[in-house]
């Protein structure tokens, strides 16, 4: 079946970017630009990869990983961490790592990001459909 990808970021032009490129690689996308949202599509039954941005504003990357894991979302997901901070912020990743299947800091080469979608989705398919 197809993958689907959830991107959550609060650049709309980093999320276009990426809708156009995963598009043409035969991948479902929609589109959020904060954790609230998110947290709706997910309520709405969203099952798949999400490319989570770590710097929002008023709900960050890493409080909407940890509402996702609260309200028991999680076992439908990949999440995969797509951020501008160039380097894991370890500590608040603690409690979270075994939630992330991925790490990739902006600019990253569509390949690496191809890749990662696919490894994410292969990981948990068999609860996607």
């Amino acid at each position: 079946m197809k993958e689907k990808v959830l991107i959550v970021d609060d650049e709309e032009d980093v999320g276009e970017a990426l809708k156009i490129l995963l598009e043409k690689h035969d991948i479902e996308v929609t589109i959020v630009n904060n954790g609230k949202d998110c947290l709706k599509e997910l309520a709405k039954g969203f099952r798949g990869v999400i490319l989570m941005d770590i710097m929002m504003p008023s709900m960050d990357g890493w409080d909407t990983i940890k509402q996702i894991i609260k309200r028991g979302y999680i076992d439908n997901v990949s999440i995969t961490i797509i951020t501008g901070k160039g380097t894991k912020d370890h500590k608040k990743m603690i409690g979270l790592e075994a939630y992330i299947t991925d790490y990739l800091s902006k600019p990253f080469a569509a390949e690496t990001l191809l890749t990662s979608i696919r490894r994410a989705a292969d990981s948990i398919s068999n609860k996607f459909y």
